[in-house]
C-alpha cells in the first residue's frame, strides 16, 4: 500500500509540474498590437546576425526564454540586449492579452524551451539548472 501511495505521488508531481507548460502553451498572441509588430519586425532584421553569433558561441539561449552574450565581444552584447527588449515585449504582451501578466514567468520558461528545441546543432543552451551545453 505504501508502495503504490509513493508511486501516486510521484506521478501526480510530474504532472503537476507539466502541467504549467501545457497550460502555458495554450496561451498566444491574441491581437496584434503595433509594439509587438515592431518588434517582430525588428527580431526578422538581426534574424542572420544573431544566428551568425549563436553558431560562433558568443550568444546563447538562456532558459528564461532570452539569448545572453557569453563573450566579451561588444557586438553580441549589443545584439543581444536588443533581441531580448523585443522578446520582452511578445512576452509580455502575450502574458497581458491571456490574463497572466503577473505571471510572465510561464510564457518565458515555454519560449525558453520552444528556443532550445529548436536551437542548431552548435548552438549554446542553458539547462534548467544553468548550466550551459552545447547542443
Amino acid at each position: 500500500m505504501k508502495k503504490i501511495s509513493i508511486l501516486s505521488l510521484l506521478v501526480l508531481g510530474l504532472m503537476l509540474a507539466n502541467a504549467g507548460l501545457v497550460f502555458a502553451a495554450q496561451y498566444d498572441l491574441k491581437q496584434m498590437t503595433p509594439e509587438v509588430q515592431q518588434a517582430l519586425d525588428s527580431r526578422k532584421s538581426r534574424f542572420s546576425e544573431l544566428e551568425s553569433l549563436k553558431t560562433a558561441g558568443k550568444i546563447g539561449e538562456t532558459n528564461q526564454g532570452y539569448v545572453q552574450a557569453l563573450s566579451g565581444d561588444s557586438q553580441a552584447a549589443s545584439v543581444a540586449s536588443q533581441e531580448n527588449s523585443d522578446r520582452r515585449v511578445v512576452y509580455q504582451t502575450i502574458a497581458e492579452q491571456n490574463g497572466i501578466a503577473d505571471q510572465i514567468s510561464i510564457v518565458e520558461r515555454v519560449f525558453g524551451q520552444v528556443q532550445k528545441d529548436k536551437a542548431a546543432p552548435g548552438v549554446k543552451v542553458q539547462n534548467e539548472d544553468g548550466s550551459w551545453v552545447t547542443k
